[in-house]
């Protein structure tokens, strides 16, 4: 709560049920390992509602952690509670923060027309590649708003299937579909009074961008079953990492929804186009990392400074995060130098731009990529993912976080990894080399 998370706290199962039925959202639901996480999780994958689960219990006994996992639940959490475990785990699971650090012109000229078109009602199209900060964008937007006492509710149209996300957005009365078992609150009523992200909007189906359009319009939405529209206030913001034009012109994207969305454009530049914010997002992760790992202070070295600058950063802000994620991890003597830049993300030895060889987690391996040369991208990454969670200890939130990927993706790969016979390494153990 301290980090400005809102939390509020139910009985039992069913009262956590009605509860997001009825609007109230939630970015992560948080459960004893001793009730019914079972019975949630297929609630909820009934009902259509997604929402992260992680389960807590008392000590850290590995059964009642594997037994939580295998009922569905994301992450576990052992109790007594430890702030930080829980602040790592929620960042993870929720991929969620609203810190905005910049220190380049450009960034500020952005920033300046965000504040500039933050008090209309206007819909917004914030525009940029993968790991650029949209959806911070979004929310500095919201909070400079005259709605900003309302809700900021937000839903990634890539990551939810079409089916969900049509009762995500527009909700569903009782009866509607198999499984509709109660009424419930889609995200345009929960957002009234406030803004709506539409994150990855390129990524919705033709068909919700149909419905879509009619909301924009009339400023109604219909549930799914329901027999009457109901009226909705909401400032709509939507971000997006492809050309919108070229989607249009291709016939993946309604061209009058197009219109109705860029009424106002915010294009945020690659992280390689504001040099400028590299060393100030730099030395936030590393405070930021440093505390979560609970390690002694870390300061990035002006060698170190230097490597970043000078790489090409394809991933943008997120790749920058998770390069200093793992720096941190492998600074010596509080120092943060070239030797524990990691940017060849095959590769655990060294900065890729650095001169010389250096040896790879799959062995040497030069700025040719020779010690790669021969393997399937799937041999790669497996052995990539199980290395770095035994470097871990077995810790999905860390390795998940290293690597840059979700829990939920990180998750998926092991569970192939197992049942292909390969060797896991478990929570607070290492493990020796994959087998091939």
């Amino acid at each position: 709560m301290s980090r400005g998370a809102k939390v509020s706290q139910v009985g039992d199962v069913e009262k956590g049920l009605s509860t997001l039925r009825g609007g109230a959202g939630a970015d992560l639901i948080m459960i004893d390992s001793n009730d019914e996480i079972e019975k949630l999780i297929e609630a909820l994958s009934t009902e259509r509602i997604n929402v992260p689960v992680v389960a807590c219990g008392v000590g850290d006994d590995s059964r009642t952690a594997v037994k939580a996992i295998k009922a569905g639940a994301q992450e576990y959490v052992p109790l007594p509670p430890d702030a930080e475990l829980i602040a790592a785990v929620i960042e993870a699971v929720v991929e969620e923060s609203e810190t905005f650090i910049h220190g380049d012109p450009e960034m500020a000229k952005v920033i300046k027309l965000d504040e500039q078109i933050a008090p209309s009602q206007a819909s917004v199209l914030v525009l940029g590649g993968s790991g650029t900060g949209k959806e911070l964008m979004a929310r500095h937007l919201h909070r400079k708003s005259q709605c900003s006492s309302g809700p900021f509710i937000a839903i990634n149209c890539a990551a939810i299937p079409e089916n969900l996300l049509e009762s995500e957005l527009f909700g569903h009365e009782k009866g509607a579909f198999t499984g509709a078992v109660a009424r419930r609150l889609g995200k345009f009523e929960e957002a009234d009074g406030g803004t709506l992200l539409l994150d990855e909007i390129s990524e919705m189906d033709i068909r919700l961008q149909a419905k879509l359009l009619r909301v924009l319009q009339e400023r109604e939405i219909d549930r799914i079953g329901g027999k009457r529209p109901i009226k909705v206030d909401v400032r709509i913001i939507a971000t997006s990492n492809r050309d919108m034009e070229e989607t249009v012109a291709a016939g993946n994207f309604r061209e009058d929804l197009y219109y109705r969305l860029n009424v106002m454009t915010l294009e945020l530049p690659s992280l390689t186009d504001r040099p400028g914010d590299i060393e100030p997002l730099a030395n936030f992760f590393v405070e930021k990392y440093v505390k979560a790992n609970g390690l002694d202070p870390v300061s990035l070295t002006a060698e170190g400074l230097e490597v970043l600058l000078e790489y090409g950063w394809p991933g943008n802000v997120r790749e920058l995060e998770n390069a200093i994620h793992r720096g941190v991890l492998l600074a010596s003597a509080g120092k943060l130098g070239p030797e524990a830049i990691q940017l060849n993300s095959g590769a655990l030895g060294g900065a890729r731009n650095q001169a010389g060889p250096g040896t790879g987690a799959f062995g040497p391996a030069g700025a040719d990529g020779a010690g790669l040369v021969g393997r399937t991208v799937a041999e790669v990454e497996r052995e990539l993912i199980v290395d770095t969670l035994s470097h871990c200890l077995g810790n999905r939130t860390h390795a998940a976080n290293i690597l840059g990927i979700s829990i939920r993706t990180l998750r998926n790969k092991l569970k192939l990894y197992a049942e292909d016979g390969i060797s896991i390494p478990q929570p607070g153990t290492g493990a020796g080399p994959a087998p091939a």
